[in-house]
Protein backbone atom coordinates (compact mmCIF):
# COMPACT_ATOMS: atom_id res chain seq x y z
CA UNK A 1 0.00 0.00 0.00
CA UNK A 2 2.87 2.40 1.15
CA UNK A 3 4.60 2.51 -2.16
CA UNK A 4 1.35 3.62 -4.33
CA UNK A 5 1.47 6.84 -2.87
CA UNK A 6 4.96 7.42 -2.26
CA UNK A 7 5.66 11.24 -2.82
CA UNK A 8 7.97 13.43 -1.80
CA UNK A 9 5.67 14.68 0.89
CA UNK A 10 5.18 11.72 2.01
CA UNK A 11 8.80 10.88 1.92
CA UNK A 12 9.55 14.10 3.95
CA UNK A 13 6.94 12.94 6.18
CA UNK A 14 8.43 9.77 7.00
CA UNK A 15 11.95 10.97 7.39
CA UNK A 16 10.54 13.81 10.06
CA UNK A 17 9.12 10.92 11.77
CA UNK A 18 12.29 9.23 11.89
CA UNK A 19 13.66 12.55 13.01
CA UNK A 20 15.56 14.47 10.50
CA UNK A 21 13.25 17.28 9.49
CA UNK A 22 15.87 19.29 8.15
CA UNK A 23 17.28 16.92 5.71
CA UNK A 24 17.55 17.86 2.20
CA UNK A 25 15.95 15.97 -0.83
CA UNK A 26 18.63 15.28 -3.58
CA UNK A 27 16.59 12.84 -5.55
CA UNK A 28 13.71 11.16 -6.20
CA UNK A 29 13.14 7.74 -7.60
CA UNK A 30 13.02 4.94 -7.13
CA UNK A 31 14.24 5.95 -3.48
CA UNK A 32 14.02 8.99 -2.21
CA UNK A 33 17.13 10.30 -1.50
CA UNK A 34 18.28 12.85 1.44
CA UNK A 35 21.50 14.54 2.72
CA UNK A 36 21.54 15.65 6.32
CA UNK A 37 25.13 16.32 7.30
CA UNK A 38 27.28 14.37 7.00
CA UNK A 39 24.76 11.42 6.33
CA UNK A 40 22.89 9.99 3.21
CA UNK A 41 19.64 8.89 3.78
CA UNK A 42 17.81 7.03 1.50
CA UNK A 43 13.72 6.37 1.99
CA UNK A 44 12.04 3.34 0.31
CA UNK A 45 8.86 3.07 -1.36
CA UNK A 46 7.23 0.63 0.67
CA UNK A 47 7.36 -2.40 2.93
CA UNK A 48 7.89 -4.74 0.55
CA UNK A 49 11.11 -3.46 -0.26
CA UNK A 50 12.87 -4.16 3.15
CA UNK A 51 14.70 -7.05 2.65
CA UNK A 52 16.73 -5.32 -0.77
CA UNK A 53 17.18 -2.58 1.46
CA UNK A 54 18.92 -5.31 4.06
CA UNK A 55 20.75 -6.93 1.41
CA UNK A 56 22.08 -3.50 -0.02
CA UNK A 57 23.76 -2.51 3.16
CA UNK A 58 24.96 -5.54 3.65
CA UNK A 59 26.65 -5.51 0.40
CA UNK A 60 28.00 -2.38 1.35
CA UNK A 61 30.07 -3.66 4.05
CA UNK A 62 31.39 -6.26 1.87
CA UNK A 63 32.69 -4.85 -0.57
CA UNK A 64 34.39 -2.59 2.03
CA UNK A 65 35.74 -5.80 2.76
CA UNK A 66 36.81 -6.51 -0.69
CA UNK A 67 38.27 -2.86 -0.72
CA UNK A 68 36.09 -2.27 -3.59
CA UNK A 69 35.83 1.68 -4.53
CA UNK A 70 31.98 2.20 -3.16
CA UNK A 71 29.43 4.14 -1.30
CA UNK A 72 30.07 2.73 2.68
CA UNK A 73 26.95 2.27 5.11
CA UNK A 74 27.07 4.63 8.28
CA UNK A 75 24.43 1.75 9.61
CA UNK A 76 24.35 -1.56 9.33
CA UNK A 77 20.56 -1.61 11.01
CA UNK A 78 18.00 -0.68 8.38
CA UNK A 79 14.89 0.96 9.75
CA UNK A 80 11.46 1.11 9.25
CA UNK A 81 9.51 3.74 9.63
CA UNK A 82 5.72 4.09 8.83
CA UNK A 83 6.26 1.27 6.14
CA UNK A 84 8.98 2.36 4.88
CA UNK A 85 12.94 1.35 4.88
CA UNK A 86 15.52 3.90 5.53
CA UNK A 87 19.27 2.92 5.21
CA UNK A 88 22.11 5.32 6.45
CA UNK A 89 25.14 6.15 4.10
CA UNK A 90 28.35 8.28 4.43
CA UNK A 91 28.36 11.25 2.58
CA UNK A 92 30.93 11.21 -0.52
CA UNK A 93 32.53 14.67 -1.13
CA UNK A 94 31.60 16.44 -3.95
CA UNK A 95 31.77 15.31 -7.39
CA UNK A 96 34.69 16.77 -9.32
CA UNK A 97 32.76 15.69 -12.59
CA UNK A 98 29.92 13.67 -14.18
CA UNK A 99 31.41 10.38 -14.54
CA UNK A 100 31.65 9.15 -18.16
CA UNK A 101 31.33 5.23 -19.71
CA UNK A 102 35.30 4.78 -19.25
CA UNK A 103 34.80 5.17 -15.41
CA UNK A 104 32.76 2.59 -15.58
CA UNK A 105 34.99 -0.08 -16.65
CA UNK A 106 37.56 -0.42 -14.13
CA UNK A 107 35.09 -0.48 -11.20
CA UNK A 108 32.97 -3.24 -13.14
CA UNK A 109 36.04 -5.00 -13.62
CA UNK A 110 36.84 -5.35 -10.11
CA UNK A 111 33.23 -6.17 -9.48
CA UNK A 112 33.31 -8.69 -11.99
CA UNK A 113 36.43 -10.44 -10.55
CA UNK A 114 35.18 -11.19 -7.06
CA UNK A 115 33.87 -14.17 -5.08
CA UNK A 116 30.55 -14.83 -4.25
CA UNK A 117 29.95 -13.55 -0.75
CA UNK A 118 29.25 -15.52 1.96
CA UNK A 119 25.52 -14.19 2.53
CA UNK A 120 24.36 -14.77 -0.95
CA UNK A 121 23.08 -12.81 -3.53
CA UNK A 122 20.21 -12.90 -5.66
CA UNK A 123 20.06 -13.37 -9.65
CA UNK A 124 19.20 -9.97 -11.12
CA UNK A 125 15.79 -10.32 -11.30
CA UNK A 126 15.60 -7.10 -14.02
CA UNK A 127 12.19 -7.34 -14.73
CA UNK A 128 10.63 -7.98 -11.23
CA UNK A 129 9.58 -4.61 -10.61
CA UNK A 130 7.56 -4.29 -13.80
CA UNK A 131 4.30 -5.78 -12.15
CA UNK A 132 4.47 -3.29 -8.90
CA UNK A 133 5.15 -0.20 -11.56
CA UNK A 134 2.08 -0.76 -14.07
CA UNK A 135 -0.19 -1.18 -10.81
CA UNK A 136 1.45 1.87 -9.35
CA UNK A 137 0.47 3.62 -12.81
CA UNK A 138 -3.16 2.33 -12.42
CA UNK A 139 -5.74 4.39 -14.78
CA UNK A 140 -2.52 7.06 -15.76
CA UNK A 141 -1.49 4.77 -18.40
CA UNK A 142 -3.55 3.24 -21.31
CA UNK A 143 -4.66 -0.49 -20.08
CA UNK A 144 -3.60 -1.43 -23.97
CA UNK A 145 -0.09 -0.45 -23.13
CA UNK A 146 0.22 -2.21 -19.78
CA UNK A 147 -1.42 -5.64 -21.62
CA UNK A 148 1.47 -5.11 -24.09
CA UNK A 149 4.70 -4.54 -21.42
CA UNK A 150 3.59 -7.60 -19.65
CA UNK A 151 3.47 -9.68 -22.77
CA UNK A 152 6.52 -8.11 -23.40
CA UNK A 153 7.78 -9.12 -20.03
CA UNK A 154 7.22 -12.55 -20.61
CA UNK A 155 8.84 -13.50 -23.47
CA UNK A 156 12.00 -12.11 -22.53
CA UNK A 157 11.94 -13.78 -19.18
CA UNK A 158 11.46 -16.56 -20.74
CA UNK A 159 14.47 -15.83 -23.70
CA UNK A 160 16.85 -14.84 -21.26
CA UNK A 161 16.56 -18.32 -19.23
CA UNK A 162 18.24 -19.72 -22.58
CA UNK A 163 21.11 -17.47 -22.66
CA UNK A 164 24.70 -18.95 -23.25
CA UNK A 165 26.80 -16.20 -21.37
CA UNK A 166 30.16 -15.37 -22.58
CA UNK A 167 31.48 -14.14 -19.38
CA UNK A 168 31.59 -16.41 -16.10
CA UNK A 169 28.28 -15.52 -13.89
CA UNK A 170 29.32 -14.12 -10.35
CA UNK A 171 28.58 -10.47 -8.70
CA UNK A 172 27.73 -7.93 -10.65
CA UNK A 173 26.48 -4.44 -9.91
CA UNK A 174 22.97 -4.71 -11.89
CA UNK A 175 22.73 -0.80 -13.08
CA UNK A 176 26.12 -0.19 -13.64
CA UNK A 177 25.27 3.89 -15.57
CA UNK A 178 27.19 6.56 -15.31
CA UNK A 179 25.10 8.17 -12.59
CA UNK A 180 26.05 5.62 -10.41
CA UNK A 181 29.26 6.52 -10.79
CA UNK A 182 30.59 9.38 -7.98
CA UNK A 183 34.01 10.99 -9.12
CA UNK A 184 35.39 11.98 -5.91
CA UNK A 185 38.75 13.07 -4.99
CA UNK A 186 40.25 9.30 -4.78
CA UNK A 187 39.00 8.61 -7.99
CA UNK A 188 35.35 6.45 -9.13
CA UNK A 189 33.39 5.58 -6.78
CA UNK A 190 30.10 2.94 -7.07
CA UNK A 191 26.98 3.97 -5.77
CA UNK A 192 23.47 2.90 -5.78
CA UNK A 193 23.90 -0.92 -4.62
CA UNK A 194 20.38 -2.16 -4.19
CA UNK A 195 20.54 -4.33 -7.66
CA UNK A 196 24.28 -5.70 -6.79
CA UNK A 197 23.40 -9.22 -7.59
CA UNK A 198 25.24 -13.31 -9.12
CA UNK A 199 24.23 -13.31 -12.82
CA UNK A 200 25.50 -13.16 -16.20
CA UNK A 201 27.98 -10.37 -16.60
CA UNK A 202 26.54 -9.18 -19.27
CA UNK A 203 24.13 -7.08 -17.59
CA UNK A 204 26.33 -4.39 -16.64
CA UNK A 205 27.72 -4.34 -20.29
CA UNK A 206 24.33 -4.22 -21.84
CA UNK A 207 23.02 -1.07 -19.93
CA UNK A 208 26.26 0.68 -21.86
CA UNK A 209 24.98 -0.57 -25.29
CA UNK A 210 21.84 0.91 -24.57
CA UNK A 211 22.33 4.02 -23.38
CA UNK A 212 24.51 4.60 -26.78
CA UNK A 213 21.19 3.76 -28.61
CA UNK A 214 18.60 5.18 -26.77
CA UNK A 215 20.24 8.29 -24.48
CA UNK A 216 22.38 9.13 -26.64
CA UNK A 217 25.84 8.57 -25.09
CA UNK A 218 28.26 9.06 -28.21
CA UNK A 219 29.48 6.31 -29.86
CA UNK A 220 32.95 7.27 -28.79
CA UNK A 221 32.37 7.25 -25.26
CA UNK A 222 31.23 3.93 -25.70
CA UNK A 223 33.91 2.54 -27.71
CA UNK A 224 36.01 4.54 -24.94
CA UNK A 225 34.60 1.84 -22.09
CA UNK A 226 34.76 -1.23 -24.58
CA UNK A 227 38.56 -0.39 -24.91
CA UNK A 228 38.63 0.08 -20.99
CA UNK A 229 36.81 -3.31 -19.91
CA UNK A 230 38.02 -5.51 -22.60
CA UNK A 231 35.18 -6.67 -24.63
CA UNK A 232 32.02 -5.35 -26.46
CA UNK A 233 28.95 -6.92 -25.60
CA UNK A 234 27.65 -6.19 -28.49
CA UNK A 235 29.34 -8.98 -30.27
CA UNK A 236 27.20 -11.24 -28.18
CA UNK A 237 24.12 -13.47 -29.61
CA UNK A 238 22.33 -12.85 -26.24
CA UNK A 239 23.16 -9.24 -26.36
CA UNK A 240 19.47 -8.24 -28.15
CA UNK A 241 17.82 -9.83 -25.74
CA UNK A 242 19.22 -8.45 -22.85
CA UNK A 243 19.02 -5.48 -24.20
CA UNK A 244 15.46 -5.87 -24.60
CA UNK A 245 14.43 -6.97 -21.22
CA UNK A 246 15.78 -4.26 -19.62
CA UNK A 247 13.78 -1.89 -22.47
CA UNK A 248 11.13 -3.71 -20.94
CA UNK A 249 11.81 -2.51 -17.72
CA UNK A 250 12.90 0.62 -18.41
CA UNK A 251 9.58 1.66 -19.86
CA UNK A 252 7.34 0.18 -16.44
CA UNK A 253 10.08 1.95 -14.83
CA UNK A 254 8.87 5.16 -15.88
CA UNK A 255 4.69 4.54 -15.69
CA UNK A 256 4.84 4.40 -11.82
CA UNK A 257 5.59 8.16 -12.05
CA UNK A 258 2.91 8.71 -14.46
CA UNK A 259 0.09 9.58 -12.14
CA UNK A 260 1.86 12.80 -10.68
CA UNK A 261 4.21 13.30 -13.16
CA UNK A 262 2.77 14.67 -16.69
CA UNK A 263 6.45 14.68 -17.66
CA UNK A 264 6.39 10.72 -16.86
CA UNK A 265 3.09 10.61 -19.13
CA UNK A 266 5.08 11.91 -21.96
CA UNK A 267 7.93 10.06 -21.68
CA UNK A 268 5.95 6.51 -20.86
CA UNK A 269 4.16 7.18 -24.42
CA UNK A 270 7.72 7.54 -26.49
CA UNK A 271 9.13 4.71 -24.72
CA UNK A 272 5.94 2.13 -25.99
CA UNK A 273 5.78 3.74 -29.14
CA UNK A 274 9.18 2.91 -29.78
CA UNK A 275 8.99 -0.60 -28.33
CA UNK A 276 5.56 -0.72 -30.35
CA UNK A 277 7.53 0.11 -33.39
CA UNK A 278 10.56 -1.98 -32.85
CA UNK A 279 12.23 1.36 -33.59
CA UNK A 280 15.91 0.92 -31.41
CA UNK A 281 16.89 4.40 -32.87
CA UNK A 282 13.97 6.49 -31.03
CA UNK A 283 15.62 8.64 -28.49
CA UNK A 284 14.59 8.14 -24.83
CA UNK A 285 14.49 11.12 -22.27
CA UNK A 286 14.90 11.75 -18.48
CA UNK A 287 12.04 13.64 -16.96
Amino acid sequence: MADAVFTRERARAVLDAAGHPAAELLSFGENAVFAAGRLVIKVGRGEDLLDRARREVRTADWLAKQDVPAVRSAESEVRLVDGHPITYWQRLPESLRPAVPADVAPLLKLVHALPEPDFGLPARDLLGGVERWLRIAGDAIDPADATYLRRRRDGFAEAAADLVPHLPRGPIHGDALPRNVHIGPDGPVLVDLETFSSDLREHDLVVQALSRDRYGVDQSAYDAFTTAYGWDVTDWPGCDTLRGARETAGCAWVAQHAPANPAARTEFRRRVASLRASDPTVRWYSF
